[in-house]
């Protein structure tokens, strides 16, 4: 047997159970398929571009219909700011001054990042108060660019008993430098919040983050609140939650041996986003719009992000009201043949649904089953921005074991680019995924779906990590976005490029929608 009584012990405190670690190992050995592509989704073959008078008109819509329902904001916000500075980590560990300058360096190891980091110095958001620090504890002349300044200045941002910048909270960094103040990620959801979240002078904004963050977060609230409701005439009602211990993964050896901690403990890791699943289900909600922490932009963007945000909704709530419509006309009306096409055309033509070719072979009865299964579903409203060469994910038709085609969100991890035909149809893709969801987990009589339920166990993902220099593999459990939401209904629509401003390393912070002049 693998495991001992502690080892029982121990999954059984983090809410996990045998058979579930059984079958995460036997994954492992198993391996996981990879998504099978049909074809990439374009514009008006799974893409909707819609004109401007058309997103005005759903815009409108949205406004007019907000106050009546329960909307919130869902930002995942636990990841740590650690990979926003890893070339700076990888200079301070590599540079010695004694053999050459800082620009000397950067030639020799081409590091592109670090000489634009230097560049942009003055233009970023903590450049102010790194400086005031320096000057403070040293005697070094900061009103020239030298190389003991620069080298100083990424020691004051890193270092454990300075700045610690990479070990906060990625929402709780300095994002932007406003004329009077610095402004963080958190801070800015909340300004974006009040444009679109907010009925009746209310936003509620949920974050899932890291548990060992809350009194940050919460000190951070109660820092901005005042300000940032006096300035958008708006009460925010934020609430946190966390990623479940019981959602957990066991990690193995690149030969697929259990991990062990020095002490003899299992070792666990989390499983990535799509953990929060549940987090997601445990919402009570009309409406939720789904962000990343690092996703934000100034002020000056943010009505042309808003609008991007209630097109979306407006095309969730027009869509949700007829297939609402529909799905209780199937539980309570005697239909005509006519009502059943009628039903099947709205799956075809509005949410992109592909019907068997069988369909018109079943029986009435097993038709109007078949027609609710397909409309008993959660509703995502994705945005998709024009691919600029960003890695991640993007909009694919994928066909499954059974042949059935569907839209996706496929990351490329789960491609198998050793294969032509899969090569060349992920080099066809013209859209990205940015995270931009709309999302309805309601069905007609307001009751809340399992979600678990639409979750495609087989789009789980294996990734290699380290731990104390050596390699393991990590389980990530299917994306939230990705085969998490395999079963829901989906719509995929072309938003705005401002709609996309994510900060993966430091350096992003330069870009001009994270810059106020």
């Amino acid at each position: 047997m693998q495991f001992n009584k502690k080892d029982l012990d121990f999954i059984n405190q983090k809410g996990l159970t045998l058979k579930k670690v059984e079958q995460q190992l036997n994954l492992f050995n198993s391996g996981l398929p990879y998504i099978n592509l049909e074809r990439a989704a374009t514009i008006n073959d799974g893409i909707l571009e819609l004109s401007y008078n058309r997103a005005s008109q759903l815009i409108g819509y949205y406004d007019s219909k907000k106050d009546d329902l329960k909307v919130v904001k869902f930002v995942p916000a636990s990841g740590a700011a650690t990979r926003m500075f890893k070339f700076l980590f990888e200079f301070l560990k590599m540079y010695d001054s004694n053999s050459g300058s800082v620009n000397a360096f950067i030639n020799k190891n081409k590091a592109s990042d670090l000489s634009l980091f230097f560049i942009g110095l003055e233009k970023l958001p903590m450049y102010n108060a790194v400086i005031r620090h320096l000057e403070s504890k040293t005697d070094i002349d900061l009103k020239s660019t030298n190389d003991k300044k620069l080298y100083a200045f990424v020691q004051a941002v890193l270092e454990t008993d300075q700045f610690d910048y990479s070990n906060f909270p990625k929402g709780l960094l300095p994002f932007h430098k406003y004329k009077n103040h610095l402004s963080s990620a958190f801070q800015e959801h909340l300004f974006e919040a009040a444009l679109y979240v907010a009925t009746k002078g209310k936003a509620s904004v949920h974050f899932t983050i890291s548990e060992k963050h809350k009194g940050k977060f919460d000190a951070e609230f109660n820092r901005i609140q005042k300000v940032v409701e006096s300035k958008t005439n708006t009460i925010f009602d934020i609430s946190f939650s966390y990623q479940k211990e019981s959602t957990d993964t066991i990690a193995v050896t690149a030969k697929n041996e259990i991990v062990r901690e020095d002490n003899g403990q299992l070792y666990f890791r989390p499983s990535g986003h799509g953990a929060l699943i549940e987090n997601l289900n445990a919402l009570d909600a009309d409406i939720i719009f789904v962000k990343n922490i690092d996703n934000v932009v100034v002020h000056k963007y943010e009505l042309e992000v808003a609008k991007s945000k209630k097109m979306l909704a407006g095309l969730l709530i027009e869509v949700k009201e007829q297939a609402f419509k529909y799905a209780k006309a199937l539980d309570e009306k005697e239909l005509s043949d006519n009502d059943i096409v009628e039903i099947a055309e709205f799956l075809i033509s509005k949410m992109n649904v592909v019907i068997s070719s069988e369909f018109e072979k079943y029986s009435k009865q097993y038709q109007i089953e078949y027609l609710k299964s397909k409309l008993n579903r959660p509703i995502r409203i994705c945005g998709m921005v024009q691919n600029e060469g960003e890695p991640g994910g993007g909009p694919f038709w994928v066909k499954d074991e059974g042949a059935n085609l569907s839209l996706q969100i496929v990351e490329s991890a789960q491609i198998n680019k050793k294969e032509k035909s899969q090569k060349s149809i992920l080099k066809k893709a013209t859209h990205f995924n940015p995270v931009d969801l709309v999302c309805s987990i309601k069905n007609y009589k307001g009751e809340v779906y399992d979600l678990q339920k639409f979750v495609d166990q087989q789009t789980a993902f294996i990734t290699m990590k380290t731990k104390v220099g050596k390699d393991i593999k990590a389980l990530e459990l299917p994306g939230l976005w990705n085969g998490s939401m395999s079963n829901w209904n989906t719509i995929f629509v072309e938003v705005p490029l401002v709609t996309f401003n994510p900060v993966k390393t430091v350096n992003d912070l330069l870009k001009p929608t994270h810059q106020v002049t």
